[in-house]
C-alpha cells in the first residue's frame, strides 16, 4: 500500500483553467487529465488524500454528478483533508476519512506528517523533521524546505509520494519565519 497526496482538484470549477493557468480546453479536459493522472499512478490497494478543494462550481451542488466524480477516483481508501471550497455535500460523500487537520505517518520508521489544505509556519513534530503537506496557494507558491504545496498545479496535475515531496523539499527554500516559530532550530543543515 502506498499513500498518495494531491490538491485542489477543483473539479467542475471551469474560471480555475484561467485563475491558474491550467492547460485545459474545458473544465470535461481538465477531469478527464486529472483522473487519468490518478489512476495511472495510484493502485488498487493504495491510499489517496485529497488535501482540499475536490470540486466547486455549480456542478459540486449536483449530488448525481459529484457523486460520479468521487465514483471515478482510484484507490483502496480516499480521504478528505476538508479545503476552503469543500462544501456539505462534498463532506457527505462516502469518504475513508474526512478531517481539517490530520498527522498521517508513511513510515513506520518515521515522524507523522502533518496534513492541511493550507500552508503552516510549524507544526507538531516540525523541530524533528516532519513535513507539513497543504494545497490552497496553486502555482503561486511551491512552499517551504519543510512545507510543502502537493497540488496538482504544482505537480503536472498528478498526485504525489512521500519521496516525491521530500525530494521536492530539499531544492525548496528555508521558510523566513522559521525562526520566529522555532527559535535555535537550524533548519538549513537538514
Amino acid at each position: 500500500m502506498t499513500q498518495w497526496y494531491t490538491a485542489d482538484l477543483h473539479f467542475g470549477h471551469e474560471p480555475t483553467i484561467q485563475f491558474c493557468d491550467r492547460p485545459f480546453r474545458d473544465a470535461d479536459h481538465m477531469e478527464a487529465v486529472i483522473l487519468e493522472n490518478l489512476w495511472n499512478c495510484v493502485g488498487p490497494q493504495d491510499d489517496l488524500w485529497i488535501l482540499g478543494d475536490f470540486a466547486m462550481g455549480r456542478n459540486s451542488r449536483n449530488d448525481e454528478w459529484l457523486r460520479h466524480r468521487f465514483d471515478q477516483l482510484p484507490g483502496l481508501r480516499k480521504h478528505l483533508i476538508v479545503g476552503n471550497h469543500d462544501r456539505v455535500k462534498t463532506l457527505r460523500l462516502p469518504w475513508d476519512s474526512v478531517s481539517h487537520f490530520l498527522e498521517v505517518r508513511d513510515d513506520p520508521e518515521r515522524l507523522p506528517n502533518t496534513l492541511c489544505h493550507y500552508p503552516m509556519v510549524t507544526w507538531n513534530h516540525s523541530r524533528r523533521g516532519a513535513l507539513q503537506l497543504f494545497g490552497h496557494v496553486h502555482h503561486n507558491w511551491k512552499g517551504t524546505r519543510n512545507s510543502v504545496n502537493v497540488g496538482v498545479d504544482v505537480f503536472d496535475y498528478k498526485p504525489v509520494q512521500l519521496e516525491d515531496i521530500q525530494r521536492r523539499a530539499k531544492t525548496l527554500p528555508v521558510n523566513v519565519h522559521w525562526p520566529d516559530a522555532e527559535p535555535g532550530l537550524d533548519l538549513e543543515s537538514r
